[in-house]
Order: structure tokens, then sequence, then C-alpha cells
């Protein structure tokens, strides 16, 4: 079975700023030409994070293979009178003809680290920077939410509740997909699970068990259409519909096949507890529990630390709004054009010029021990992290990646993390990404050339 494609929401080549397009017409009008190199990265991490999982490669290659400008955009151009007719022909005939290079999806990434790279003509190169940027900025922010998540749980399932409170339908398509890749066990979101092959989850809801005239009589509705399920518990006092599940199991003896029962409220430590020891002295320590409600990372790892007998975790709001740190600082900035490396100076928003190369080292256990960013044609010490994934505007690979293949690269590298940049506390020092001295040079000379 070949990898699901991207679910890319893009309605047509005008989700862009319009300086981008402003800035194309001036470009073709002066005569600016020649290849461009722009690096996508994120300038600096959020307080709250220690690592970033870069995902949306895949959304990008099927934006920049697929975009055109239709009729009906050109139409609408036209008439804002900022373009001209020959200007319009160009963008008609604009295909993406130039070069990709990516990190992987799902690799481990830092601070100034060029996750993505484009070298095209000017013209095509710069059209795509809001688009990719916002596209890479939600998946990789979810992805990395997500990863701490499934740190804090130490093993036990996570299951994504996020779709009703997440911000349009293209975030809780593309969040449930960053999720899986990042190590969840399940979605609530049924499209996630048709376009990605994402397992499923979800039973019912308390207007379920209010439709009926008792906790128990909703119970025994719901089972008898899906005996294997997990009922919720708290809609009226959690532990006396845990002693309704326990009523239920008596009257179906050996026909009793619930696999669990959800806390949804209330101390989740103290009720997991009690429900444990009224399960387990009822004869069914099978069946699991199930928590959700207001649930992220921090207090995921406070119920496992406490030794709460807790089974899954449900994760909604928190994670799909990304709460504690809702936004990356990602950009998309120009470093060469015609073989000429260039760079900002801004204050706090300095660039790196060149074409460059992230290398990344382990030591003798197998743990990443430190970075380097370098110009593309060094021989550092490392593995290369950026690799072709289009060339000429095709794609290198013949189609997208296996989900299985990128969220095993996750688990491993998650894995090889550090122990400190694992944690969920700011690491103190933070992981090690240098500049190479070649890059430090070039970037000194390309500096001083701008002052004469």
């Amino acid at each position: 079975m070949s990898a699901p494609r991207i679910h890319a929401v893009c309605p047509s080549a005008l989700l862009v700023d319009l300086y981008e397009l402003t800035m194309m017409r001036a470009y073709w009008s002066s005569g600016v030409e020649g290849r461009a190199t722009f690096d996508l990265f994120v300038r600096r991490l959020p307080p709250e994070r220690n690592f970033l999982l870069a995902v949306g490669l895949e959304t990008a290659l099927e934006l920049l293979e697929g975009l055109r400008f239709s009729s009906r955009d050109l139409d609408y151009l036209s008439g804002t009178t900022l373009f001209d007719k020959a200007f319009l022909e160009v963008l008609e005939r604009l295909r993406f003809s130039g070069d990709v290079d990516a990190m992987a999806e799902g690799t481990v990434a830092f601070a100034r680290e060029p996750i993505l790279r484009v070298t095209a003509p000017i013209l095509e190169a710069q059209l795509f920077e809001s688009l990719l940027m916002n596209q890479f900025h939600v998946q990789t922010l979810l992805a990395s939410k997500a990863a701490r998540v499934i740190l804090a749980a130490r093993g036990r399932r996570v299951v994504d509740f996020g779709l009703r409170r997440m911000h349009g339908v293209d975030s809780a398509v593309a969040g449930a997909r960053a999720y899986w890749i990042a190590g969840f066990d399940g979605t609530s979101n049924v499209l996630a699970g048709q376009l990605y092959g994402i397992p499923i989850v979800g039973t019912m809801a308390h207007s379920f068990v209010q439709c009926h005239s008792s906790e128990l009589a909703a119970f025994r509705a719901f089972t008898a259409v899906y005996p294997e399920t997990v009922l919720l518990v708290d809609t009226y006092d959690t532990l006396q519909g845990v002693e309704r599940v326990i009523e239920l199991s008596r009257e179906l003896g050996a026909s009793f096949r619930v696999r669990g029962i959800r806390l949804d409220s209330g101390n989740l430590l103290e009720l997991s507890l009690a429900a444990r020891r009224q399960l387990d002295a009822a004869g069914l320590g099978e069946v699991r529990i199930f928590v959700s409600g207001n649930l992220d990372e921090h207090r995921v790892a406070e119920l496992v630390g406490a030794g709460a007998p807790i089974d899954a975790f449900g994760v909604g709001t928190r994670l799909g709004t990304s709460e504690d740190a809702p936004n990356l600082d990602l950009v998309y900035k120009l470093a060469q054009l015609g073989g000429r490396p260039l760079l900002k100076l801004s204050t706090d928003k300095a660039t790196l010029p060149g074409i460059k190369q992230v290398w990344r080292r382990l030591d003798g256990r197998g743990v990443l021990a430190g970075d380097v960013i370098g110009l593309a044609g060094e021989d550092l010490d490392g593995v290369p992290l950026l690799e072709p994934r289009m060339r000429q505007g095709v794609r290198v690979a013949e189609g997208p990646e296996d989900l299985s293949i990128i969220r095993q690269r996750v688990a491993e590298q998650l894995a090889a993390l550090p122990a400190a940049i694992r944690g969920l506390a700011p690491a103190d020092p933070p992981y090690p990404v240098e500049v190479s001295p070649a890059l430090r040079d070039c970037t000194r000379s390309v500096a001083e050339g701008l002052a004469d």
C-alpha cells in the first residue's frame, strides 16, 4: 500500500502575502534575476521548548509541485490594478523548477538550523515564503508539543482529542498527522483517520448518559451496540459511575467485554486510585482506566510521577492550541542570489549567509552530542541533515514517505536526546549548536563588504 498523500489545504496561488507578489513584479520589472537560496528556520526556541520536531516537508513538496495561478486568480489580480498584463502572463506560466533540500520529517531540530532550503529562480523562491512558513509552522509547533506529551507519558497510551477547539480545519487535520508522527496512538478525528490510516478512537459523551433514565441504562444501551467499549463514568458521581460498571459486569457475566472506563473531571489522581481499587475488588482487573480533561505534558507527568494507575490519556485543547508556546519564531530568509552570499544584520534578526548544511554528532552511546551549521561545501564531522528532496521541480523520491517510517524516526531521535533536553524543564545548558569557522569567516566577509 502506498503512503497517503498529505491533505494540503490550498485553494489557490493567492494564498500569499501581497508583498511577495509586489516584490516579484518589481524584481521582474527591474531585471533582478538569478537563482536564489532561501532558508526556513526557527530563530530561537520558546523558553518552554528544548527541541523541535521538524514536520511539514510533505506538504511543502506537494504545494511546490502543484501550485498554479488559475484564470480566476489572474482576473482578481488584474482587478487590483497593481499588476500589468505582461507580469500576469509571467504568473500564468510560473511553475516551480527549483531544488529543495530538507531535514527528513520528524527530525529533531534546534534554533538557527535550516529545516528546509529552497534554491530556485528568484520569482519562484520568493513566491512560496508565506505558504511554506504557514504549513511548517503549524505542523512543527504541534508535533513538538505532542513529543513532550509522549515523553511525559513514559510508555502509556496517548490519543488526540483536539479537533473541536483547534484553529480551523487545516490545523485539526495536519495536527492529527503531526501527533501520530510524534508517537500518539490514535485520534478522534475521523477525517485524519481516513486520510492517513491513523487508528480512530472514541465512544460516548455525557449527553448519551443524560439521554437515558439512568447511568446504568445508558451503559446497557451502549454496550449492546459496542460491547468492547470504554464507558464514561463521571456524568454524575464518578465513583458511583464505576459501581454502575461493576453492576453491569454482574448482569452480563461472561458476556461482559467492556475494555475500560474514562474519567474526564475531578481529581484524576485520587479518582483513578479509588476506581482501580473498586474494579480490582470486583474482579475487573482487566478493565483499564482512561483519563481526559485539560491535560498537557505537565499534568500527564504529574500523574505518572505520582503513581496514578492510569493506562491511557486523551489530550485535546492544550495540545491542539500549544497553549504554553502558541507560536514559533519561524522565518524564511534569503541567503544567496546568483552565487553571491547575502545576510541581514538587523538587531536580534541577523542571518547567516550562503548555502548551508547542518551536521549532527553522536557520542559513543548513540546520544546526540551537538550540531554544527556550516557551508554546504565543507567536510565536517557528523551526519549531514539536509538531503535532496526536489531537483528541477521534480521530487527525488517517487512518493510520500510512509508515516510508519517517520514515526519510527521520531521514536529513535527522542530516545537519543540527552536526558536534560528530553525533560520538560528548560535545559541549562541548552543543546549545543555551533557555527563552523568557515561560515563565521563568510559571515564576517559579507558584513564587511556591506560597509564598503
